[in-house]
């Protein structure tokens, strides 16, 4: 009965009514498609002409190769659909309103996030390269390098739950939550409990969950729901029956701020299986962050930017800045460097992608990776393997038993070259693995929920921690170190024992990999 009802819900529900809607727009484009062609003779010149128009315009676009082929293939395979479908997805009047909304948030915002001089100053004469880096992500993505901060790391979502339940209830101001997912359960339930407490004694409570993650686990109504119990809440990019490139640009951030002074990410989402309380591909190995101090304040705003994007009416920053009576406790690891940052797919920048490409290409001991995806760009690639060739440890852990089984034959295309080169490649055994970490040198970490795909270093809206001779890193390292007794190396040897099918799907799934 439970299976029926399921069915039923899939069959009438909002999802596939989307997908209906969707087939039904590419089934009008293909009639239409089909009418021109009948007057060919007549037209194919001009299309034709079209079609070099755009493939020039796609060669000149500031974007990644990747992307760029991924276009040129159907629109010089099939001119007349693959011209007039390009130009569909990249004349969207939504996504330049986004773009232009998220640029006035952080043009307000740019006054709350200046950069200390003093903590600029030693960091220079600490490390010139990594002052290098802080300069990049301040004048590019308006990331400032932040001391006095306090770092705590949570190698699994258990622990990372208790201590998001445990500062929730001392909140006194106000609470932000935007993640990718929320899913009903035991860990959305007790948080939304607590949320529901905070908001009758007067705390502000603002959630936003993305449109594309939680649209088959939560009702269509939820935010009326949400609404009548007190507290402010919204779905970023609701999902909508209409062929559209911004329904591709998903937040995928996870973001808890509390009082301006408390900050969590990582990979963590709000769902029962980032804590092992449901069991879908074995153990699910996350790891996330909490800060305390001055770095809140790039967290605090990135919310804020976020969430203007549909509001008309202007926002009292000041209202959500740390209270200047606030103590937090003084600890070793407050004596290092943090920079909380996002990325955005609407910029010309992709900061994830690049802070990930400063570590591995300074690193002189070591580069520790965990991430659930590995679809790389070419970039990616010949930075991870010269990196292994000049002798430096390079190590990454995927998982065993993966949630996508396209994207893990994706990942293990690229097992052969990275080996060869001497990239160590590993699988987590017990499970999956949905944590996005990489550390290196004992000095530097970057923690947050960027994963090592094209969709979240080039579509998605992302945010992480980078670290720099902080405490905590110690404690980064040493949960890579107990992952990895948990793992098997994968060996040159190993790859020809799968199927020869697999194997090829996993190569021609590259010529798609933009889009997964």
């Amino acid at each position: 009965m439970g299976r029926i009802k399921k069915m039923l819900r899939i069959i009438f529900g909002r999802s596939m009514f989307a997908v209906i809607s969707l087939m039904i727009q590419i089934l009008v484009i293909a009639a239409a498609y089909r009418f021109l062609s009948f007057y060919l003779a007549y037209f194919y010149g001009a299309v034709t002409l079209l079609s070099a128009l755009v493939i020039i315009y796609i060669l000149n676009k500031e974007e990644n190769p990747s992307f760029k082929m991924s276009w040129m293939i159907p629109v010089t395979a099939v001119p007349v659909f693959g011209t007039f479908f390009y130009m569909l997805v990249e004349l969207q009047i939504i996504e330049r309103f986004m773009e232009k909304k998220l640029k006035s948030g952080m043009d307000e915002t740019e006054c709350y996030l200046e950069q200390n001089p003093r903590v600029m100053e030693r960091l220079l004469k600490v490390s010139r390269r990594n002052a290098n880096l802080a300069h990049y992500m301040k004048e590019y993505g308006n990331y400032p390098t932040y001391g006095n901060t306090n770092a705590q790391y949570y190698p699994l979502g258990e622990a990372m739950f208790e201590a998001m339940k445990r500062e929730i209830a001392e909140a006194k101001r106000f609470i932000f939550l935007e993640f990718f997912i929320i899913e009903k359960g035991e860990m959305w339930d007790s948080i939304l409990e607590l949320l529901e407490s905070k908001s009758r004694e007067g705390v502000e409570v603002r959630i936003m969950y993305d449109g594309m993650g939680s649209l088959t686990v939560l009702p269509y109504n939820y935010i009326k729901v949400l609404q009548e119990k007190g507290l402010k809440a919204k779905v970023f990019s609701p999902i909508k029956p209409v062929i559209s490139s911004y329904q591709n640009n998903r937040d995928h951030r996870k973001i808890l701020v509390i009082d301006g002074h408390t900050a969590f990410t990582g990979g963590i989402n709000l769902a029962d299986e980032y804590i092992n309380r449901k069991v879908r591909f074995g153990h699910w190995k996350d790891t996330g962050i909490m800060l305390k101090g001055d770095a809140v304040t790039s967290f605090t705003m990135m919310f804020l930017q976020m969430w203007n994007i549909s509001e008309k009416d202007p926002e009292k920053y000041d209202n959500y800045l740390r209270d200047p009576e606030y103590f937090y406790p003084l600890e070793l690891n407050m004596d290092g460097f943090v920079i909380p940052y996002g990325d955005s797919p609407l910029d010309k920048e992709s900061v994830g992608e690049e802070v990930y490409l400063d570590i591995i290409n300074n690193a002189r001991y070591y580069v520790h990776i965990m991430t659930p995806y590995l679809i790389l760009d070419y970039e990616m690639v010949k930075a991870l393997t010269f990196a292994a060739k000049r002798g430096v440890d390079v190590s990454i852990i995927l998982p065993h038993i993966p949630d996508k089984k396209y994207a893990f034959l994706l990942a293990k295309s690229h097992y052969g070259e990275l080996i060869r080169a001497g990239v160590k490649i590993w699988e987590y055994t017990p499970g999956f693995m949905h944590a996005k970490v990489f550390t290196s040198d004992d000095t530097k970490a970057a923690v947050g929920t960027i994963n090592l795909d094209f969709r979240s270093l080039y579509l998605h809206f992302e945010c992480g921690t980078y670290l720099y001779r902080n405490e905590v890193i110690r404690d980064v390292e040493r949960d890579y170190q107990e992952t990895l007794s948990l793992c098997r190396r994968i060996s040159l040897e190993d790859i020809p024992n799968d199927p020869w099918y697999e194997r090829f799907a996993g190569r021609a799934l590259r010529l798609f990999a933009p889009l997964m």
